[in-house]
């Protein structure tokens, strides 16, 4: 059975064109709907993707209307194939998985992506190792900055709760635990600080 999608980006668009090119090919259902290919939740293609059946093919009029990317078409094509589904797009009679040729195309599509894949680690981790070098700090960055956790040092000095001094500075608890113990690592543990003057 051959199971259209069809997809504009805009409601200001119409469907109509895409709707018979695909009734023209035997499409006995079309899913359609109105939405930016750049939003990750589609619900018409989530629920066409659930429809699919063994033997079914996935009809497109192009590859834009239904995959943001070569990642992308390459996932969805892989559920079709979990399922025995395939996929052909009318502006691309290369692909067509349905056929041998089809399938080698797929293939090579899934070879680029994962040989992009690598590059981008590549440069993400040696871009990160430059940046180390240079002295950037990598991680989440501290809720409470030197001021405050020296104005919380004195405080504890003087005999305030933990969970007051945390209050006072808009964070919890742990947060200041944390902060303190970085910069006072003679401070009691979290335990220890719960039978003291600290809780």
């Amino acid at each position: 059975m051959n199971i259209g999608y069809a997809r504009v980006s805009t409601t200001g668009q119409e469907l109509e064109i895409q709707r018979e090119m695909l009734i023209s090919v035997g499409c006995s259902r079309i899913f359609e709907e109105k939405i930016s290919g750049a939003k990750i939740d589609r619900p018409q293609l989530v629920r066409l993707l659930d429809h699919l059946r063994e033997g079914d093919v996935l009809v497109i009029t192009r590859l834009d209307r239904l995959a943001r990317s070569t990642l992308d078409l390459l996932s969805i094509a892989e559920r079709l194939n979990e399922v025995g589904a395939g996929l052909r797009s009318l502006a691309e009679p290369w692909l067509d998985t349905t056929t041998s040729a089809g399938q080698m195309i797929l293939t090579i599509f899934a070879g680029i992506a994962s040989f992009e894949r690598s590059l981008i680690i590549d440069r993400t981790r040696t871009g990160r190792e430059a940046a180390m070098r240079r002295g950037v700090k990598f991680g989440p960055k501290h809720s409470l900055n030197a001021q405050q956790i020296e104005h919380a040092m004195q405080l504890v000095g003087d005999g305030k709760p933990v969970s007051q001094i945390a209050s006072l500075l808009g964070v919890h608890r742990s947060t200041l635990y944390r902060s303190l113990n970085r910069s006072m690592p003679e401070l009691p543990t979290r335990v220890e600080c719960a039978r003291e003057v600290y809780d």
